[in-house]
């Protein structure tokens, strides 16, 4: 037998951590819905202002610098997600910001033949047999830092989700500039 591989080291830094629970959160709302966008406030400050949700916290809500997700209702009309983000401008006691949003993902072989008209494309993906359905969290905070999740419908299970800073750089760079 060989070696025992140790447990993989605990998720402790406050991005990390919040951008799971975001997830998580949407993810029990289940599949097919809008797009969703948080500001990330430091919970320590949540808490001041509320305390009557200090008795819901997590261990980890403890940590330093712990940031906890507030969800923005009511969001603005858009012509997609570039133009939704260009309208957001962040108050500064909020830290970051993260946006969940479902996507349809084909093969690169399989996207260089899409139609060229755009409603084609759409039909063209939307029938494709090997469509993946996904589920993107993307988080940044206003020094820079991002992490993406995610999510495949094929694999919708907490323990299937990827983790990554460059998974989305697209979304990525459009939330990094609702802080500019």
């Amino acid at each position: 037998m060989g070696p025992v591989s140790p447990d993989p080291q605990p998720v402790t830094d406050p991005l990390t951590l919040a951008a799971l629970d975001t997830e998580r959160h949407v993810a029990r709302g289940g599949w097919d819905q809008p797009v969703r966008l948080f500001a990330l406030v430091p919970t320590a400050d949540l808490v001041v202002r509320e305390p009557q949700l200090a008795e819901g916290l997590a261990a980890h809500d403890a940590v330093a610098g712990a940031l906890s997700a507030v969800e923005q209702e009511d969001l603005p009309e858009a012509d997609g997600i570039e133009d939704l983000l260009a309208r957001i401008a962040w108050p500064e006691q909020v830290t970051g910001c993260a946006l969940a949003v479902e996507r349809v993902v084909l093969p690169p072989a399989a996207e260089r033949d899409l139609p060229e008209d755009p409603d084609a494309a759409r039909r063209a993906v939307s029938e494709h047999p090997d469509r993946a359905d996904v589920r993107l969290v993307v988080a940044v905070t206003r020094d820079g830092s991002a992490r993406c999740l995610l999510r495949q419908r094929a694999h919708d299970s907490d323990d299937q989700v990827a983790l990554g800073e460059d998974i989305a750089p697209g979304i990525v760079h459009a939330l990094r500039a609702t802080f500019d």
